[in-house]
């Protein structure tokens, strides 16, 4: 037999065993083995049985003829199942068996592919007296054959009541040695079908003569096989009685399975899975004494005890009609695939749980062991994901979680109103994307952070507050199929507008009055009245009153903290300002300043001298120098020339008292001379002392000549040469930066992180004559060319030669034109250009890359400057019409940009 199933398949040559690069584990489960491969990491894994040192590829249909099965997860994990029984194991007495395998790694071209043996042994000998195992692809009946002492009878044809009752009944148990040989396989589908050997096997079917039992497997589905409802669960039946004989003796063996089929014996609902198996399987019992002695559950062929069981959430019970095993969906054991239908995104859930059952029949004296793997997969399951806005408004920040999906699921791009980056492009743009992955197996997440100064996000401005809105595209793929789908996200957030502390104010006839608004709550601020501190004590000074939301304070119009701006006939103009200064930066918030004339009385003039006086004992004397007014004079009442005495009832620190002025105005020859006298009388003198003399005096004389003429003579004499100016020497300043994109709005800081790019991602550079308010001035690039480290290592790519593209290089420099804006005020002081992509890169090429070019200031007047008239021809270099300068000239300068990191 085994010769007959050579000639089926191809045979290979077995390579040598190399060291695994991935995790391969082998186990035995009872009357099955299990190895577990994997993460595969995107590689084909190729199976290859091991037979009389060949290697024999494994195909579907050798696979359900001979015993193995492999299944896949989405995460790129194999699982290979083998019967203890297969055709390849290497069977010693029925209680030792090993099997052999080949696992082949298919990668790509260039990888050379991987090899791996794996070799088995397992020990069994608790065999039943039937062992029945259903499998995803294959049923497997091993039945014990009849031992010595077994009765025998000479060959005979079977009755038809023989062939209508119990097959097993109408068998004859003959002493199973060496010479009986497999004749016929009489299948029942339930009318009788005749077979060979051979022509069994040409249908799939496998089956064998081990030392003490008879091995019979059959594909899933086959002719032979029919339905049967059991207890309302339909299953495959396989009904077989072999037919074995030596010389004129005959006897047969009955070799008999029925396997659950998924419709039917599980139902679903949107949390969970129930699988029904039926206590008594009718097709397998043919007493009425059944006694079920054991009952296990397991996932993946391996058996689970209570602790486990309970744990992952499962549930097993059996009642008086089925044993029946719960599972959560999402519970552990199981994986999630993800499929795209009509561009909505849908899951299933898989696992493969295991029922392992063990009976006996009092009337055969025979014990039956059954295990049976389900492979179970939920209908299509709606998992629309979800857009979660954890957007904090004062933060100026969107922030959104986006998910959940399963670990095959890959986003590939963000689509904004403005374009569409990729996930790379969104670091690049301060956008930050990030993949959070759960140890639930579709629980993937990704965070996703926008500024609100982002150009993608919309701002609308309202009444007292700012509405930010940002509409983006989630662009998917499900993986390995790359089956894309999209997701619409929208978000708004509002931020009240942050309203700063304010100041108005006014006056009346002799106070300013100011009330200051505090604003939005957080804003801490100081006060400046003049030029101090508004204090507690200076607060309670000037009438300070306080509401919550503004305080209002009052400072007459002669304080000293009000500044004097002007003086006329009977007013005084004065200003008071208020600051509000914020102490974390010691800058101003605002500043605000309100003046206003205030009525005051004339008290006294002479010789063009004013006298006031003001409140809060203030005493102002306007001197000649500072005040000549003539037009006023018209208004001011003249007072005689002579000496005489004023006096002004007042307050003085809260006591009536007198203020004596005497004021002189005496000439003499080419002389005027002016006295003032001012006496502050002792008010605290008790009203018995006689005394005259004053507590405070001060006496101030001026001398001003007259009668006296001084000639001032003006000379208008040309000058007898031309301004000219004198020639030096100066230092003109270059920079050379590299803008986020074409608008050339933003640039990388110099002093920020290293500059990361993709090999195919264009670079945007732009060169600035520095501090020239000089539009006359043209700068010009002589040559630009990039290098691995400083200007002069080698090797060197060139980008611009004389001005002009490399010709030679098939990804030429782009020029772009300068236009003013706010930051450009003189176009000619600036170069822009695009590298497309450094096509020059080499397998040998330094991530690292540096950008330099020679530049030079010409003058964009003079038509013979070859600096600045010089023309690049050649349309296809794609700068026709563009300026260059030439190598021949003179005041080269250098500039560089980088490192620049390109991966």
């Amino acid at each position: 037999m085994h010769c007959m199933l050579i000639l089926l398949i191809s045979v290979v040559n077995i390579e040598a065993q190399k060291k695994p690069s991935i995790n391969i584990n082998s186990k035995c489960l009872g009357n099955i083995m299990r190895v577990d491969v994997g993460p595969l990491g995107g590689n084909l894994l190729e199976v290859s049985v091991v037979y009389n040192n060949s290697a024999i590829l494994l195909t579907s249909s050798l696979a359900s003829q001979c015993g193995l099965s492999v299944k896949m997860d989405q995460l790129g994990n194999a699982m290979i199942f083998a019967s203890l029984q297969n055709c390849f194991a290497q069977n010693l007495d029925d209680e030792s068996f090993t099997t052999t395998l080949h696992l082949r790694l298919h990668g790509n071209r260039v990888v050379e592919d991987e090899l791996f043996q794996v070799a088995e042994t397992c020990h069994y000998t608790a065999w039943a007296s039937r062992e029945i195992v259903c499998e995803r692809n294959y049923m497997e009946v091993s039945v014990k054959r009849s031992a010595p002492g077994d009765s025998s009878r000479p060959k005979q044809p079977f009755s038809g009541d023989e062939q209508l009752g119990d097959p097993r009944r109408a068998a004859t148990k003959r002493l199973m040695d060496a010479g009986f040989r497999i004749k016929t396989v009489v299948f029942f589908t339930p009318e009788e079908k005749i077979m060979t050997v051979t022509e069994a096997q040409r249908q799939g079917y496998g089956i064998s003569n081990t030392p003490t039992r008879l091995v019979l497997r059959s594909p899933i589905t086959s002719p032979e096989t029919y339905t049967r409802h059991v207890a309302g669960v339909p299953m495959t039946v396989l009904t077989t009685s072999t037919i074995f004989e030596k010389q004129w003796l005959a006897t047969q063996i009955y070799a008999g399975a029925a396997c659950p089929i998924l419709e039917g014996s599980v139902s679903f609902t949107q949390h969970s899975l129930s699988w029904f198996l039926p206590r008594q399987i009718d097709p397998l019992i043919f007493s009425g004494q059944f006694k079920l002695l054991e009952v296990h559950m397991g996932v993946d062929g391996q058996r689970l005890d209570a602790a486990e069981i309970a744990d992952r959430r499962y549930s097993l019970s059996v009642n008086d009609v089925y044993i029946i095993i719960e599972i959560p969906v999402g519970a552990v054991g199981g994986h999630f695939k993800s499929l795209v239908q009509n561009g909505q995104y849908l899951t299933t859930y898989t696992i493969e749980p295991m029922l392992e059952l063990l009976w006996a029949e009092d009337a055969t004296h025979e014990d039956i062991r059954y295990k049976v793997l389900l492979p179970i997969t939920t209908p299509l399951l709606s998992r629309p994901p979800q857009v979660i806005d954890n957007t904090v408004p004062e933060e100026q920040i969107f922030k959104m979680i986006f998910g959940p999906f399963c670990s095959d699921v890959a986003l590939k791009n963000i689509t904004f109103p403005t374009e569409v980056l990729s996930i790379a492009d969104c670091s690049a743009r301060g956008l930050k994307v990030l993949e959070h992955m759960s140890p639930k197996s579709c629980s993937k997440v990704f965070t996703l952070e926008v500024p609100f100064t982002y150009r993608g996000v919309v701002q609308m401005k309202e009444i007292g507050i700012t509405v930010y809105s940002l509409h983006l595209t989630f662009g998917l793929l499900v993986l390995p199929e790359f089956a894309p789908f999209a997701h619409i996200a929208y978000l708004e957030t509002q931020l009240a507008l942050k309203v700063p502390p304010s100041v108005t104010g006014g006056c009346d006839y002799q106070n300013f009055y100011v009330l200051v608004k505090y604003g939005t709550h957080g804003f801490n601020f100081q006060t400046l009245v003049g030029k101090q501190m508004l204090t507690s004590g200076l607060a309670q000074q000037y009438s300070f009153m306080d509401n919550g939301t503004h305080f209002s304070f009052t400072v007459p119009f002669s304080a000293h903290d009000a500044a004097i701006e002007a003086i006329e006939a009977s007013s005084i103009r004065s200003r008071l300002d208020v600051s509000l200064r914020n102490p974390d930066t010691n800058k101003n918030i605002q500043e605000f300043s309100v003046a206003c004339s205030f009525m005051s009385t004339l008290t006294g003039w002479l010789g063009e001298k004013y006298i006031f006086l003001m409140p809060h004992s203030r005493i102002l004397m306007l001197e000649p120098p500072l005040f000549r007014r003539p037009h006023l004079w018209s208004n001011i009442h003249r007072w005689p020339l002579c000496p005489f005495y004023l006096y002004w009832e007042l307050l003085w620190n809260n006591q009536k008292g007198k203020l004596l002025l005497n004021v002189t105005l005496v000439f003499l020859p080419n002389i005027m001379m002016y006295e003032n006298e001012i006496a502050l009388p002792d008010l605290e003198i008790k009203g018995d002392s006689k005394t005259d003399e004053p507590e405070y005096e001060l006496k101030v004389a001026c001398y001003y000549d007259i009668n006296t003429n001084h000639a001032v003579a003006f000379n208008n004499k040309p000058r007898t040469s031309k301004l000219y100016a004198e020639n030096a020497m100066g230092e003109l300043q270059f920079e050379m930066r590299l803008a986020l994109d074409d608008s050339y709005s933003t640039f990388y800081r110099v002093d920020a992180d290293p500059i990361a790019k993709y090999l195919q991602e264009p670079l945007y550079f732009e060169v600035e004559l520095m501090k020239s308010k000089n539009p006359e001035v043209s700068l010009e690039l002589v040559s630009c060319w990039a290098t691995e480290d400083d200007r002069t290592s080698l090797p060197k790519w060139d980008l611009v030669i004389n001005g002009c593209a490399n010709s030679k290089d098939p990804n030429q420099v782009i020029f772009h034109p300068v236009f003013p804006d706010a930051r450009v005020q003189y176009p000619s002081n600036f170069k822009r250009f695009e590298i497309p992509m450094f096509g020059f890169a080499k397998d040998n090429l330094s991530r690292q890359v540096f950008v330099h070019c020679d530049v030079v200031v010409c003058d964009a007047r003079s038509a013979v400057d070859r600096a600045c008239n010089v023309q690049c021809s050649n349309k296809a270099d794609g700068i026709k019409g563009q300026k260059r300068a030439v190598s021949e000239v003179y005041g080269i300068k250098h500039v560089s940009s980088g490192p620049i990191f390109m991966s």
